[in-house]
């Protein structure tokens, strides 16, 4: 592998790893969205990644297929007449912060590699001159 590869595949990562932050916003934006108008609630996204020779590949974002929250509320408009049930996203913040916290640091590692990987070339690079 050479120096150039490594930055490549450090950049896939970089790309992968911004998208990841991105979905985990976009989910705690709406880990409040109810149903609305006979609509069903948020229902939280995750993003899948492949890891491969040439780097971090984005293969989907697919719905978490957990139940949805419900909670009694009488007073929202879209509560079940007969018991008061109301369903939420089932987008859980402590979880999403967890997430977020991981995809933070895989993106700095891979900024750190990338830093590695041009010093060397930076390095190899100056060894010629006088």
């Amino acid at each position: 592998m050479s120096l150039s590869d490594a930055m490549r595949i450090s950049s896939t990562g970089l790309t992968a790893e911004r998208f990841r932050l991105d979905v985990v916003s976009s989910n705690l934006a709406n880990a409040n969205t109810g149903a609305i108008g006979g609509a069903p609630p948020y229902r939280r996204r995750l993003v899948e990644l492949e890891g491969g020779p040439n780097g971090v590949k984005i293969v989907g974002v697919v719905p978490d297929m957990s139940p949805f929250h419900t909670k009694v509320d009488w007073g929202d408009p879209n509560h079940n007449p007969k018991t008061g049930l109301v369903e939420t996203s089932n987008v859980q913040p402590i979880a999403e912060m967890v997430d977020m916290l991981s995809a933070s640091r895989a993106y700095q590692a891979n900024i750190s590699a990338f830093n590695s990987a041009k010093s060397m070339v930076q390095s190899a690079l100056s060894i010629g001159k006088v």
